[in-house]
């Protein structure tokens, strides 16, 4: 679609199960987390984190139970740098695992107490250790936003050079915007010599924008999670860079028609409501009030819904309402869907009545109150 686009793949790996319910206040139970598992695989989700070993013997035999479930996905466990988690993440069977590395000097001397020559050693140990059990491991840079770039790099050498597969650069507390993001990549990627994921996190509202910057400048793997749950304002949406990637010829393996049932299901279970707004997802983001865009709409679709993002293709459907805002053409058509009169005489005598109906209301007018609308609109009867 575009010349400049990359040539890389772009593999999306879900979190939900691990930092999506990390979000405060969400706890899925195992049913939930089998539905959304189970759900996520159907979707063509190509890779999964379904928990934290660190959580006990429970979340061992949750992990283990959602594994079983996979039948396309690969299950990935989540450590943190210890050998206690690794000896837990055995007992999953689960043969992926990520070990989270921070690389802050903030979080390096605030969180672990550890220098950086031990946090590289500790690193080298585990990862040695994982791979010679036949483990594939990822490692992942926390807080690579706030982190030394001479010791991201230090550190990617010393997970290569132990057998890691994959780095993973976090924008843990979602400090960067587009721009730093693909200047951070760009100066990484030479020298990191392994494949990058981006892990982005929305604290200033650019998660899906950081991550889609994150591919155009070479990382090959993207985190995500449904909704965009995560830690404080969550994670990037994997509805809308799953969207926004396939807008742009870009193959996920992520079947549209099933987001947003997805993300219905994960709404129920986190207890997060969505927004009327949510891109890709959201009840209103494909209705249409505003009298000029209605009328043009009626006229030709694509006027305000491009091919890339009709409704359509998401396995959603136009919605033309009316409200304060709806015009003559809108209206009309409105009054014609509810099988009642449609002139422009009674459009005109409906409009006002209409307008204040929806600043008391707040919603759109169904058929039942354009009908009662009208009954207001008829002149008065003298016996």
């Amino acid at each position: 679609m575009q010349a400049d686009l990359p040539r890389h793949p772009a593999i999306l790996c879900d979190t939900t199960l691990r930092d999506g319910e990390q979000t405060a206040g969400v706890a899925f139970s195992l049913e939930e987390k089998r539905a959304i598992a189970r759900a996520l695989d159907a979707a063509g989700v190509p890779e999964m984190e379904l928990g934290v070993v660190a959580m006990g013997a429970e979340e061992v035999a949750d992990i283990r139970t959602l594994a079983a479930d996979l039948s396309r996905a690969r299950p990935v466990v989540w450590c943190r740098l210890r050998a206690g988690d690794l000896a837990l993440a055995r007992q999953t069977g689960v043969r992926r695992v990520h070990i989270a590395v921070p690389v802050s000097d903030r979080q390096i001397l605030g969180k672990l107490r550890l220098t950086r020559t031990e946090v590289l050693d500790a690193t080298a140990r585990l990862v040695t250790a994982a791979t010679a059990e036949g483990m594939r491991v990822s490692v992942g840079a926390e807080d690579a936003s706030r982190g030394d770039p001479e010791f991201i790099v230090a550190l990617a050498q010393v997970a290569r050079g132990a057998g890691a597969i994959r780095l993973r650069l976090a924008d843990t507390l979602g400090l960067l915007d587009p721009t730093e993001t693909g200047a951070l990549l760009r100066t990484l990627l030479p020298r990191i010599g392994l494949p990058v994921e981006f892990h982005a996190h929305n604290d200033f509202g650019m998660a899906t924008a950081n991550t889609l910057a994150a591919w155009r400048a070479g990382a090959t793997h993207l985190s995500v999670t449904v909704n965009g749950l995560g830690e404080r304002a969550g994670n990037a949406a994997l509805e809308e860079v799953t969207a926004a990637l396939e807008a742009r010829g870009i193959d996920t393996g992520i079947a549209l028609p099933r987001l947003s049932a997805l993300s219905t299901l994960v709404a129920k279970a986190s207890g997060r409501p969505l927004p009327a707004a949510k891109p890709i997802v959201g009840g209103m983001v494909f209705a249409h009030e505003a009298g000029i865009h209605v009328d043009a709409i009626l006229k030709r679709a694509d006027t305000y819904e491009d091919p890339r993002s009709a409704p359509g293709r998401f396995g959603r459907s136009r919605e033309l309402v009316v409200g304060k805002h709806s015009g003559l053409a809108g209206l009309r058509a409105a009054l014609a869907d509810s099988g009642l009169p449609a002139d422009e005489a009674t459009a005109r005598r409906l409009q006002p009545h209409l307008r204040a109906f929806a600043i008391r209301e707040k919603r759109p007018a169904t058929g039942a109150d354009l009908t009662g609308l009208l009954a207001l609109t008829e002149e008065p009867r003298h016996d």
